[in-house]
């Protein structure tokens, strides 16, 4: 430990009630080891339970947080405490009427995510999950954070204020505000600037090739356009935290931030740029949709098992429609990249497999130990609560349109929502999620929630786009189909993924077999599919590949041809009907997608 800080005696707390006082360090960077103290005075009980997280609310895993602590003592002035460990998560210490406790640790912190921690010589970032305690009995008690940077040359940014008359020391309201506050520390550039008469905060770590006042416009564009829909922005003051590196995207919610991490140099392309103003528009939409609006499941967080509920489909699949649907109204991107990136959507939908296997609703449930673990056989099994979520959400919008000539539409679904369960935090049920959303289109939805949430029933595209002039097509493939989804790793031509009843799946292709030849002939890394435009349908090819190490030929088969991608277009001739609708949807004349 590099500094001894002696917890803050405000006059404003009362000398019965505990007080709690966290001060993270760095003195070594190079090390990624962050040094953790806290200070407890005053507390009302004989045995300390601490309990470290074992995942943090917004991404819904078991990630055994506690593994990256280390060195952990607990004294009391210079008396050593007996202390034992009853669980992975769980520190008990003997308090012996003592009334000024102090624990120290460290925490291994070399995994950049927006869940986790990382601190080298050019920063320090951390999540409170993956860096505090919980005191068992005082998770409603305010907490205060000192944070010691490694060099006085680096500031301190996070979304919890500070402690007047403190120097980078800030208070949390409780210990799910601590959870939910991210801090970076660096030499990191800080850009302020309002929307509505609130202050904000952008915030970047690591250089890239962003023009820093686009971006400032166009976030104040979204940030404006989600808050005229839910009537106002819920917070005093907004942090954005960006981490730029090469090849990443993320992001995670919190109530009075958000934290992103893009690749650094994703900016100057057209398509690359519209992707992150997704994100950004994705993560601030969180801050009423499951922020605030929250299942009721995920009310009262359970720090220390899983928090379970069949709704993360409207939590993320909801969000995910929005940000496709808010960097429009924000005048990011028109109407044509608008349902383009609605046809790349639903393509990936559509060629997912597992859609036919997992339902929506325990997708959702099962969130836990599948869609954060993907493996070989998840397309086949699986289906992401995001992506179905994002297509359930389309049909309901459209639906609820289509009833109500756009007069309604999901955005009062989420006004409906906000007003009654997201300004009390009061949470919500299946249920009452579900009579919501009817109250609004005025209809019984129970066929709709059977087939397309609880159930597997195909989702029913031009039956919903087809009232808007619009319709999905599909492009069909050049090439014969093998089920074999193949990438170039290093020169060498691998298998990902083999699909459910396949011909390469019906003759043994695995995961992780090196294709190595057709027919005799070395296939080139990454020309699998144009290798295969030269057979048809029906012809029998002799696959060469190494599987586990040993050299094997399988006879294979060839497929009719599958859809390469789906598209969404206007259709021949909309009628007067169709072409209002169209135009009161999304603003334009439907015939701007024939020019």
């Amino acid at each position: 430990m590099t500094e001894t800080i002696t917890p803050l005696s405000s006059c404003t707390r009362q000398s019965t009630t505990p007080m709690i006082h966290y001060q993270v360090a760095m003195s070594q960077p190079q090390t990624h080891l962050l040094e953790v103290r806290l200070d407890l005075r005053d507390f009302p009980g004989s045995v300390l339970d601490l309990k470290f997280p074992v995942w943090t609310p917004g991404s819904y895993l078991v990630r055994e947080y506690a593994r990256h602590l280390q060195d952990f003592t607990v004294v009391a002035g210079d008396i050593p405490l007996n202390w034992r460990k009853i669980a992975k998560n769980h520190w008990q210490v003997d308090i012996q009427g003592q009334s000024h406790i102090t624990v120290t640790y460290r925490i291994f912190a070399n995994e950049l995510s927006v869940r986790t921690n990382h601190l080298d010589q050019t920063h320090g970032y951390f999540n409170g999950a993956a860096t505090f305690f919980r005191i068992v009995g005082l998770e409603g008690e305010s907490i205060d954070l000192t944070v010691i940077p490694a060099t006085p040359e680096w500031r301190v940014t996070t979304a919890l204020p500070l402690v007047p008359g403190s120097t980078n020391t800030y208070r949390a309201v409780d210990f799910d505000t601590l959870v939910d506050s991210p801090v970076e520390i660096g030499t990191h550039p800080v850009y302020q600037f309002e929307v509505l008469g609130k202050p904000h905060e952008l915030a970047i770590w690591g250089q890239g090739n962003y023009d820093v006042q686009r971006l400032i416009t166009d976030i104040q564009s979204i940030v404006t356009t989600e808050a005229e829909m839910f009537g106002g922005l819920p917070y005093e003051r907004y942090v954005f935290l960006l981490h730029l590196f090469a090849q990443a995207y993320g992001g995670l919610e919190h109530k009075d931030c958000c934290s992103l991490i893009y690749q650094r140099f994703g900016f100057r392309d057209r398509e690359k740029y519209e992707k992150f103003m997704q994100l950004v528009a994705h993560e601030f939409f969180h801050l009423w949709n499951v922020k605030r609006i929250r299942p009721q499941a995920l009310e009262v967080f359970d720090y220390d098992n899983e928090n379970y509920t069949p709704s993360l489909w409207f939590c993320e699949g909801t969000t995910s429609f929005y940000d496709l649907l808010i960097p429009l109204r924000a005048g990011i991107y028109d109407v044509r990249t608008f349902l383009n990136n609605w046809s790349k959507e639903i393509t990936r939908y559509l060629k997912t497999p597992g859609r036919n296997v997992q339902p929506l609703a325990e997708s959702s449930f099962d969130a836990w130990v599948k869609l954060y673990r993907s493996d070989s056989n998840s397309i086949n099994s699986q289906m992401s609560y995001y992506l179905k979520g994002e297509m359930v959400s389309l049909l309901l919008d459209l639906l609820i349109r289509d009833r109500h000539h756009n007069t309604r539409s999901l955005d009062d679904v989420m006004v409906h929502m906000w007003e009654q369960f997201g300004k009390d935090e009061i949470g919500y049920t299946p249920e009452q999620l579900q009579q919501v959303i009817e109250n609004v289109a005025e209809v019984d939805l129970s066929a709709f929630f059977n087939q397309y949430i609880q159930g597997l029933e195909e989702l029913p595209f031009n039956t919903y786009l087809e009232p808007f002039g619009l319709r999905l097509f599909a492009d069909i493939s050049n090439e014969p189909y093998t089920g074999i989804r193949s990438s170039n790793e290093n020169g060498r031509e691998i298998v990902k993924a083999v699909e459910a009843g396949s011909p390469a799946n019906q003759v043994g292709v695995d995961p992780n077999d090196e294709i190595l030849a057709i027919d005799g002939i070395k296939l080139k890394a990454g020309g699998l599919n144009e290798r295969l435009k030269d057979y048809q349908v029906g012809d029998e090819i002799t696959i060469t590949l190494f599987h586990q190490d040993e050299l094997r030929n399988y006879q294979l088969k060839l497929g009719n041809p599958t859809v390469h991608k789906y598209y969404i277009a206007a259709i021949e001739n909309p009628t007067p009907s169709q072409q209002e609708k169209f135009y009161h949807w999304l603003d334009v004349p439907i015939h701007v997608l024939k020019n």
